[in-house]
C-alpha cells in the first residue's frame, strides 16, 4: 500500500509534535510524507500536481494540529482547490474512488477535554465532519481518526512511544482499524 502524509502546519519546524510524527512516518517504506506550507508558502496550489499526486496513492493522511477545532487554513484551501468537480466528485468524478482518507490531529488539550459535555463540547470525530463528508462525497472511504493529546510536556520517550502509535495507526490495514 502507497501511503500519503499530507502535513499542514504552519511552522511544521517548530513543532515538536508534529514533526516527531512526520519524521517517523518518513522512515516507514511506502510512506511518502509532504509539507504542504513548505510546498506552497505563497499558497499558490498546483492542483494537477495534488492530483497526480492523490491518485498514485492508495491512502492520504492528513496531518495537522487541531486550529480553533478546525484544520489550518492553507489545507481547507488544498481541499477546496483540488477536489474538483468532475475530477474527485459529480459527473465523471471518480478519482477519489474508494481510496482510503485518514485524519491525524494533535490537540493540545487533554482527551476528556474533547467528548461531550467536555469543556470543548463535541468530540474530536465531530469537529473532523467537514473533512469526513468531503471524503464520502468524492466517494472515498474515511478511516479512524487518530488523535494525540495533551503532549507539548511530554518527555522525549512518551513522545517517541506517541511518535510510534501514529506510525502504527496510519500503516494498519482497514480492517484492523475498524475493530
Amino acid at each position: 500500500m502507497k501511503i500519503m502524509v499530507i502535513t499542514a502546519h504552519p511552522d511544521l519546524t517548530a513543532s515538536r509534535v508534529n514533526r516527531a510524527f512526520a519524521r517517523k512516518a518518513s522512515e516507514v517504506p511506502g510512506v511518502y510524507v509532504r509539507d504542504l506550507y513548505r510546498e506552497y508558502p505563497e499558497w499558490s496550489i498546483d492542483v494537477e500536481k495534488e492530483q497526480h499526486l492523490l491518485t498514485q496513492h492508495d491512502r492520504i493522511v492528513y496531518q495537522f494540529p487541531l486550529y480553533w477545532y478546525s484544520s489550518p487554513p492553507l489545507l481547507k484551501k488544498w481541499f477546496d482547490d483540488v477536489f474538483t468537480y468532475g475530477w474527485a466528485f459529480g459527473t465523471n468524478g471518480v478519482h477519489l474512488a474508494e481510496k482510503e482518507f485518514m485524519v491525524a490531529t494533535t490537540v493540545g488539550g487533554t482527551e476528556n477535554q474533547y467528548r461531550s459535555g467536555g469543556s470543548n463540547w463535541h468530540t474530536l470525530s465531530e469537529f473532523m465532519k467537514p473533512i469526513q463528508s468531503t471524503v464520502l462525497k468524492c466517494s472515498g472511504v474515511f478511516l479512524p481518526i487518530f488523535g494525540a493529546f495533551h503532549l507539548s510536556d511530554a518527555s522525549e520517550e512518551e513522545l517517541q512511544a506517541e511518535a510510534d502509535r501514529y506510525v502504527k495507526h496510519i500503516v494498519s490495514p482497514r480492517d484492523v482499524l475498524a475493530d
